[in-house]
C-alpha cells in the first residue's frame, strides 16, 4: 500500500450524487515498457508520445448506495458490456484501498472512443486513464482542497493499476514512467510530463497507423510482460532501454532527427525480439508488418524523408 494516495471519508455527509466527465488520449511508446514486477511496477523506464486525436471519453454517474460492496454497470458506446465488467472488478479491487469512498456509490460507467475497435491503437491506455480521471474528479468533489499536482499524480497512479501504459496518458505530449538515472525525478508509481524542453521540430510530430491485422492477438501483452522475469536477455534489455532513454533525450533537445529515428526503430525491433526469444516464444508481427518496414526503409533511402516507424505489442505499424 502506498499511503500517500490513500483517501478516506471523514464525514458521512460527504457522500452525494453526481456525475463526472473526462477524456484521455491513447499513447505510443518511443522507449518501450516491456516486463513488470508485482503491482504493475515496470522493470525499465519508458517514454511515450500522446495520440491526442485518439481518445476515450468517459462519464461516471454516481448515486448513494446502501450496499457495502462497490456496485457498477459498464456501457461502451451505448451497450452494456458485461464481459469488460469482469476486468473492471479486478481493477476496482486493486484501487479500493486508495479510494474507499467508491464503495458508498452505485456507479454507471459510460465510455466511447474517438477511434474504432481493432484500429491498431491500444485503447486500454486511454480507457483506464479516462476512468481514473473521473474517479479523481469524484474525489476532488468530496475534497476540493486537492491540488492539481496531486489530482494528476494520483490519477496516473490509479490508471497504472489498470494498465501500465495508461499511466502515461494523464498529461503532456511526451510522458515518462519508471525510475531512471537520466531523470531522477521520474517514478515507478506514476508518470510525469517530460521534464526537458523539446526542440520545436518535435512539436508537430504526427503518428499514422497502418493496419496489418485486426484480429485479437494470440498472445496477450500481460503474458508477454511476465515472460521477461526469466528471459535470458532481460538484463541486457533493461540496460538498452536506459541507454536509449539518454539518446532520445539528446535527440529531442537537439532536434536530431537521425538519432531520433535510430532510437525509435531500434526500440520497436527490440520489443519484438524479446517476444521471439522468450520461453514460450511468440511472434506478433505478420508478413505485411515486415513488408511495410522494408518499404519505409527503401522510401527513406530514396527520398531522404524523415519518416520512421514504431510498433506496439502487435502487428500494426505506426
Amino acid at each position: 500500500m502506498v499511503r500517500e494516495f490513500v483517501f478516506n471519508l471523514k464525514k458521512k455527509n460527504e457522500i452525494f450524487n453526481g456525475e463526472s466527465h473526462w477524456k484521455a488520449p491513447s499513447n505510443i511508446a518511443l522507449i518501450k515498457y516491456w516486463g513488470k514486477k508485482s503491482n504493475q511496477i515496470p522493470i525499465n523506464p519508458s517514454l511515450s508520445f500522446a495520440l491526442k486525436n485518439c481518445y476515450t471519453q468517459t462519464k461516471v454517474s454516481f448515486v448513494q448506495s446502501d450496499n457495502s460492496n462497490l456496485d457498477f454497470d459498464f456501457f461502451f458506446e451505448g451497450n452494456r458490456k458485461k464481459s469488460f465488467e469482469n476486468k473492471l472488478k479486478k481493477y476496482f479491487k486493486n484501487i479500493i484501498i486508495y479510494c474507499s469512498y467508491l464503495s458508498k456509490f452505485k456507479l454507471k460507467i459510460e465510455s466511447s472512443n474517438s477511434f474504432p475497435h481493432s484500429s491498431g491503437i491500444a485503447s486500454s491506455a486511454s480507457s483506464y486513464c479516462a476512468l481514473s480521471l473521473c474517479i479523481m474528479d469524484i474525489e476532488k468533489k468530496i475534497d476540493p482542497s486537492i491540488d492539481n499536482q496531486r489530482f494528476l499524480r494520483k490519477a496516473s497512479f490509479l490508471a497504472r493499476l489498470g494498465s501500465g501504459s495508461a499511466c502515461r496518458s494523464t498529461k503532456g505530449s511526451y510522458s515518462m514512467w519508471g525510475k531512471s538515472n537520466v531523470f531522477p525525478m521520474a517514478s515507478n508509481l506514476f508518470s510525469i510530463e517530460y521534464p526537458e524542453k523539446v526542440n520545436e521540430i518535435f512539436n508537430t510530430l504526427c503518428d499514422t497507423i497502418l493496419i496489418v491485422d485486426k484480429q485479437k492477438k494470440k498472445f496477450s501483452s500481460t503474458d508477454g510482460h511476465m515472460l521477461m522475469q526469466n528471459h535470458p536477455f532481460s538484463i541486457a534489455r533493461i540496460s538498452q532501454a536506459k541507454d536509449n532513454l539518454l539518446l532520445i533525450k539528446n535527440a529531442l533537445e537537439l532536434g536530431d532527427l537521425k538519432l531520433f529515428i535510430k532510437v525509435v526503430e531500434t526500440e520497436a525491433l527490440s520489443l519484438h525480439s524479446m517476444m521471439m526469444t522468450s520461453d514460450p516464444q511468440f511472434i506478433l508481427m505478420k508478413p505485411n508488418t515486415l513488408k511495410i518496414i522494408d518499404e519505409i526503409w527503401e522510401y527513406r533511402k530514396k527520398t531522404k524523408s524523415n519518416v520512421c516507424f514504431t510498433l506496439d505489442a502487435g502487428a500494426n505499424v505506426h
